[in-house]
């Protein structure tokens, strides 16, 4: 498929990142991105591979959310924030 960018970093976004990795030939890149982007970056840490990169996002903020998309050009994206959180992504488009 390709590039997969997962928008949250809490429980289910790391189940969610650990299964997308564990699927190389489906994902070959795997960006995860949420407010803080040291959760991000553990997420990446605990998966170990070279193709999950990280990257911060407020997805509350449309700007921010069209800026990560327009950066990132994802084949995918799998929103695991919080659920009032797909306002904000149907209008970044």
């Amino acid at each position: 498929m390709g590039k997969v960018l997962i928008i949250g970093a809490g429980g289910v976004g790391t189940v969610v990142a650990h299964k997308c990795a564990q699927n190389p030939d489906v994902f070959n890149e795997i960006v995860i991105a949420s407010r803080t982007k040291s959760k991000c970056d553990a997420v990446a840490k605990a998966i170990g591979k070279p193709n999950v990169t990280t990257d911060q996002v407020d997805a509350d903020s449309v700007p921010e959310l069209v800026a990560l998309l327009k950066k990132h050009q994802p084949d995918i994206v799998i929103n695991v924030a919080l659920c009032i959180i797909v306002v904000s992504l149907s209008r970044g488009k």
